[in-house]
């Protein structure tokens, strides 16, 4: 599913036009990137968390010439499923 069928999909299941429902993701999506940039987490009961995760700097390795690289410490997003989400997968 891709973005514009998530919107139709939305817009659907609310009962509202589909500019609203395009509006509606975008101000999630937009406050949840706020929020992570922040360094909080969102936690949405039932579905998951998103949380911004420490990586380590560490040394990798260039896979055409063999030569050690530093890969440099990184802030990265992370999304963790709930339990309800999990259930209704399996």
């Amino acid at each position: 599913m891709n973005k514009s069928e998530l919107i139709e999909a939305i817009a659907a299941s609310a009962d509202i036009p589909k500019a609203a429902a395009s509006r509606a993701l975008d101000a999630m999506v937009d406050t949840v990137t706020e929020s992570l940039k922040k360094g909080d987490s969102v936690s949405l009961v039932g579905f998951g968390t998103f949380q911004v995760k420490e990586r380590a700097a560490r040394t990798g390795r260039n896979p055409q010439t063999g030569e050690p690289i530093e890969i440099k410490a990184a802030k990265v997003p992370s999304f963790k499923a709930g339990k309800a989400l999990k259930d209704s997968v399996n």
